[in-house]
C-alpha cells in the first residue's frame, strides 16, 4: 500500500433507513483489529514454549476519531446513536487497502471546545459482531 492522505479515511453510518452515510469530518482516526490468544502450554510443550490454540478467542476492533460533525443533521444521529445505545452498521473506508463493514456500538462520545475555536468531539466505537472485509 503506498502513501495515503488521512482525510481520505472514511466513518459512514447506517442512518436507519439502510443509507451509509458519511456523519463527521473526523481530523485524525484510528482503526485497531484485536484478537485474543487462547493459551495452550501444558508439561509436554517442547521446551517449555508457549503454544497458541488457533482459530479460538475473542476478535474485536476498535475505531476512534477527533473532528468536527459534518452538520447538523450528522450531529443529531450520531447523539441519538449513543443516547439510546444503538448498535448500528458502521463502514470504515481505508483508501488503497480496503472497507471494513459491520454492527459497532459508540462506546464513548466527548465534545469539547477551544475558546477560539470551533467544538470538536471525540468518538469512541466498539465492534459489536462479526466484520466483513472488502479488499479495495
Amino acid at each position: 500500500m503506498s502513501a495515503q492522505k488521512g482525510k481520505d479515511l472514511l466513518l459512514k453510518l447506517d442512518d436507519g433507513t439502510g443509507t451509509l452515510v458519511t456523519v463527521a469530518g473526523l481530523r485524525t482516526r484510528r482503526l485497531a483489529l484485536n484478537a485474543d490468544t487462547v493459551d495452550v502450554t501444558n508439561a509436554e510443550s517442547a521446551g517449555r514454549w508457549r503454544e497458541l490454540l488457533a482459530g479460538a478467542g475473542i476478535m474485536r476492533a476498535s475505531v476512534a476519531g477527533t473532528g468536527v460533525f459534518k452538520d447538523a443533521t450528522s450531529d443529531a444521529l450520531m447523539r441519538s446513536v449513543f443516547f439510546d445505545a444503538l448498535i448500528r452498521t458502521w463502514q470504515i473506508i481505508i483508501p488503497a487497502f480496503g472497507t471494513i463493514s459491520g454492527s459497532f456500538q459508540i462506546s464513548s462520545l466527548d465534545w469539547r471546545g477551544e475558546h477560539a475555536g470551533e467544538v470538536t468531539f471525540d468518538l469512541a466505537l466498539e465492534s459489536a459482531g462479526a466484520l466483513t472485509f472488502v479488499a479495495a
